[in-house]
């Protein structure tokens, strides 16, 4: 069998004295579409920064392609950029993300940072611009954005890269209705369904259309994974893990009826 694209063993991480992961081991093989679900603190976004070489294991490895993910690894230009054009991560809060004085700079700045050539630079800028709907805002600050425009900019500068795996931390959280159809079209389409996309989101609504496989985690471990309509449909799962709670209502006649209903979290 091929070396899976990620491979986690056995890792613990914290923030100081709060553990975020522990003792957790997961594989990803490439080209699936993960979807990470949690409730609040169950450690998607700690994963999620260990993937993209961000924060390191205190315990266990995280590896890339057989290869381990470490500082000193990272430290190595080639390997670094190697590392860096496949893997992209785009944060929950786009605020994190954008720092460039406008939309057209936020694009261009990863390729310029890969000496891309600059006849190249701006004709792909131009080309995502147009497919995330951006053009009428490139020459804007970011700062002065919609929560919405914001998410597409960040994801806009993730995607210009053509990575071969994308990272999302809650990537429909504060969108409206219909940006959020349009986030969700996009990813089923993006890279054909050959890439690999891995998503900590807590809307179980979402998680049919963008995941072939779904990791659940609870206290910073692995508590189940499976596919998606196996793991939604399983209440008693998605109670234990606190992803969905149960609301009680009494009828006239005396009856007291318990149905499930989501549990929104969000993951800081």
């Amino acid at each position: 069998m091929s070396i899976p694209l990620f491979s986690v063993e056995d890792v613990t991480f914290s923030y100081r004295a709060v553990v975020a992961l522990n003792g957790l081991s997961l594989e990803v093989r490439q080209g699936r579409r993960i979807a990470i679900l949690g409730a609040n603190g169950s450690g998607k976004s700690t994963l999620l920064r260990l993937l993209d070489g961000l924060c390191f294991p205190e315990r266990g490895s995280v590896r890339w392609q057989g290869e381990q993910i470490t500082e000193e690894r990272l430290s190595d230009e080639s390997f670094n950029q190697r590392f860096r054009r496949q893997v992209s991560l785009v944060f929950q809060n786009p605020d994190i993300q954008l720092f460039c004085p406008t939309v057209f700079d936020e694009l261009a700045f990863g390729p310029l940072q890969l000496r891309w050539p600059r006849q190249r630079i701006r004709e792909q800028v131009e080309r995502m611009l147009e497919k995330m709907e951006l053009t009428d805002l490139k020459d804007r600050a970011p700062y002065r954005l919609s929560g919405g425009e914001k998410k597409r900019v960040a994801l806009a500068s993730v995607l210009i890269l053509e990575p071969e795996v994308l990272l999302l931390d809650e990537p429909t959280a504060s969108l409206d209705p219909r940006s959020q159809s349009q986030l969700i079209d996009f990813l089923v389409d993006w890279g054909g369904g050959a890439k690999t996309v891995i998503t900590a989101t807590h809307d179980l609504d979402i998680v049919e259309d963008i995941a072939d496989h779904c990791f659940i985690f609870q206290a910073g471990q692995l508590a189940a994974e499976g596919d998606p309509k196996q793991v939604l449909h399983d209440i008693d799962l998605l109670r234990r893990t606190q992803l969905v709670h149960a609301h009680r209502h009494k009828h006239q006649s005396g009856v007291v009826h318990s149905h499930p209903h989501l549990h929104h979290e969000h993951e800081h």
